[in-house]
């Protein structure tokens, strides 16, 4: 039914079909009968190429998130130098840890890892990975800096937008 209603993208353009089944080798299959053969038949004359779906580990979206997110956000227009700072905390990897870019008021990106030896919830390693890049500004001595993270309750937690429920976070407040 959809080469019979998208027949004009069927023939101008390849079609590519991401699964995790082996759909190749069932409608490939020579010793197919019924409905696989049907569909064989139906869709031998197509190009359409089968590609396996492969997994983004959360750290390499991590990575694309701090990586554009300022090109996507609208710098501020001050005259004032200023620091950029994102952060995101890590809890999927083998190691808990955080990661801080800065980014001076003249382009320059420096990159941060941190290791974290204790056992930590999501909000935890995000709060981490909060103080410990502002403490990496204050060495840097940057005066004016504008934080991004995608944790919107770490975010909220911060400027008193939203309580806490556990008293720990109180005290990374």
């Amino acid at each position: 039914m959809a080469t019979q209603k998208l027949l004009h993208y069927f023939t101008d353009h390849e079609v590519m079909v991401v699964t995790s089944y082996p759909l190749k080798e069932v409608i490939r299959n020579h010793d197919a009968t019924g409905r696989i053969s049907k569909w064989a038949l139906e869709l031998m004359g197509h190009d359409i190429r089968y590609v396996s779906c492969t997994a983004i580990k959360s750290q390499a979206l991590a990575d694309f998130i701090v990586e554009w997110m300022e090109v996507q956000l609208l710098t501020p227009d001050i005259t004032h130098e200023y620091w950029m700072m994102y952060f995101n905390g890590l809890v999927m990897a083998p190691d808990l840890g955080a990661r801080v870019v800065l980014i001076s008021s003249n382009g320059n990106r420096l990159r941060y890892t941190i290791c974290l030896h204790f056992s930590a919830s999501n909000n935890v390693v995000e709060y981490e990975a909060l103080i410990n890049g502002l403490c990496i500004a204050i060495k840097l001595s940057a005066m004016w800096l504008y934080t991004h993270s995608d944790s919107e309750l770490v975010i909220n937690q911060v400027i008193k937008e939203s309580s806490y429920k556990i008293p720990l976070m109180v005290a990374y407040r």
